[in-house]
């Protein structure tokens, strides 16, 4: 049984993390709904898990969101289609906020068009400003694959950027 004071802890933790994690969620899933049902799945996994957990709160729910998502992918078999941001109707060319809408839907779908491996790694290394070492233990991989996979984001981010399109080919061609 938890204690007032372990579940104190533990509310203090999901109110400053929620939101944090929730954003990792969605830029790694892609999707509102599994990124809050991931996010939900891992805060009831470092509730279980508080003794252990709370010498790094942060550390292991972020984990555990990665390990979440790495799981749906596996179960997914491939990416499921996703959905473009819709495009304000309101909003005009002369608009100032249009052109920052559209730059971010373009990035948007290119991280999307990124392998899953490469999409995890720019998340965690550049939104969430972990290390390469911190990024090589959240992931459970090498350091050496950690930079070798943001060199690679970054091209294939970089080309499609450039080109204003973030078609798969253009991705799979700077693999």
């Amino acid at each position: 049984m938890i204690g007032d004071r372990d579940r104190q802890e533990f509310e203090e933790f999901v109110a400053a993390s929620s939101d944090r994690l929730l954003r990792i969620a969605y830029l790694l899933t892609g999707d509102v709904g599994h990124a809050e049902d991931v996010v939900q799945s891992a805060l009831l996994r470092t509730a279980r898990r508080w003794h252990s957990a709370r010498r790094s709160p942060e550390a292991y729910a972020r984990t555990t969101v990665v390990n979440l998502v790495k799981d749906r992918w596996r179960s997914l078999g491939r990416r499921p289609i996703e959905a473009p941001l819709k495009r304000d109707t309101v909003a005009t060319r002369d608009d100032a906020s249009y052109d920052s809408r559209l730059d971010r839907d373009l990035l948007m779908r290119a991280a999307r068009a990124l392998p899953l491996s490469q999409r995890a790694v720019l998340v965690l290394r550049y939104f969430d400003d972990l290390s390469v070492e911190e990024t090589a233990r959240t992931l459970g991989i090498t350091t050496g694959t950690v930079k070798s996979h943001t060199s690679r984001a970054l091209a294939n981010l970089r080309s499609a950027l450039m080109t204003g399109t973030s078609d798969k080919e253009n991705v799979d061609a700077h693999r």
